[in-house]
């Protein structure tokens, strides 16, 4: 059974859901003479049989083999990749997949997006990371020295498939980490995701089980809503917060993630950005004791970080800076004042970022 969750952006598409969907991907394919797939080194043998069947029908197909995880999100694996295509003559009625957990999607689009202004593509996320967000949303790019996703492109996918049989052989901690996205929007948007993650600690990172399945459902689906909402993160109607809700957790996460080199799993750096944006709103008055202890409670039984090091203030603050949500000189946080009541807090006193930094370093 394959369930079907559809979205409005610059193209409408469809995020499929099922097990065992190679045959829908090729289906996709066929108005298009070449194929080219994006994938890392680990899912070779998956991008080869992609390959054979693909060619069985009738299609010209090049592999593009690229770095894993964050290290595939380089200006020079870019240019790789474009290199890639023109060696073989692409064209803007080709096609382009994108195989392989969030950074290969990311990068996958943003190679989409710049050939030729913009050629089709699909999104086949491997990760429980990049079925529930990255490859959902039509955000594609790449990191530079300054930041994370500091350079892109909006360009949704024509499809997007999550076979949730690539969940089996995902280990344990990068499912863990993909919760991490499934607890944010559950904290901003759906809380009753939150009571599945603490009623079932063991089902939720069990790739079989019926807890996770729904978990991912819910998840995109609202995504689904926010981004057929506001695709361009330009706010909902009435100036409403918009795609920047998906935002929560998110400004610190990057800095996080920078700092330490792209080492962290991101699931963990938004984890921790998820702690200190709520220790934030709880030291401005806006979210309770109760609600900033459900968060510790949530992510702790997934298993993700909630502290994070002090004496690092300094690098973290000059990269929040240079994030996207910033205006001119004015930091903006995503925050709470409560759990699924999302609000926005502009240029809050210095003060009050240290001390919520503080809250956050372990004793």
């Amino acid at each position: 059974m394959i369930d079907h969750i559809d979205i409005s952006a610059e193209i409408d598409y469809t995020v499929h859901i099922g097990r065992n969907l190679l045959s829908e991907i090729i289906d996709s394919t066929a108005r298009s003479l070449r194929v080219a797939v994006i994938h890392p080194g680990a899912l070779r043998a998956s991008a080869e049989l992609f390959k054979t069947e693909l060619e069985h029908a009738g299609k010209t197909v090049t592999l593009i083999e690229v770095p894993e995880a964050e290290d595939s999100k380089t200006a020079a694996v870019l240019e790789f990749c474009w290199n890639a295509l023109g060696s073989t003559g692409f064209t803007r009625s080709d096609m382009l997949i994108g195989l392989g957990g969030g950074a290969t999607t990311d990068l996958a689009g943003f190679v989409a997006a710049t050939w030729l202004r913009g050629i089709s593509w699909i999104a086949v996320p491997t990760t429980l990371l990049g079925m529930v967000d990255a490859s959902v949303g039509g955000k594609t790019g790449i990191n530079t020295d300054a930041g994370k996703n500091l350079v892109g492109a909006f360009h949704s996918p024509a499809a997007v498939f999550v076979d949730l049989n690539s969940l089996e052989t995902l280990p344990e901690n990068d499912l863990r980490a993909g919760l991490a996205e499934v607890a944010k929007v559950g904290l901003t948007s759906d809380p009753s995701i939150l009571d599945t993650i603490v009623e079932f600690p063991d089902k939720i990172i069990d790739p079989h089980s019926q807890e996770l399945e729904s978990l991912i459902q819910r998840a995109i689906s609202v995504k689904a809503q926010v981004v057929s909402r506001d695709f361009t993160e330009r706010g909902g109607p009435e100036r409403s917060l918009g795609r920047e809700v998906l935002n929560y957790g998110h400004t610190f996460g990057h800095a996080v993630e920078k700092y330490e080199n792209y080492r962290w799993r991101h699931g963990a750096a938004v984890s921790v950005g998820i702690m200190f944006v709520a220790e934030l709103s709880n030291i401005a008055g806006r979210l309770s004791d109760r609600d900033l202890e459900r968060h510790r409670e949530v992510l702790e039984v997934i298993g993700l970080p909630v502290t994070y090091p002090g004496g690092r203030w300094d690098s973290l603050y000059g990269s929040m800076m240079l994030d996207k949500k910033a205006r001119g000189s004015l930091l903006r946080f995503v925050i709470l004042d409560s759990i699924g009541s999302p609000a926005i807090l502009e240029g809050p006193d210095p003060s009050l970022l240290v001390a919520a930094y503080g809250s956050i370093n372990p004793n």
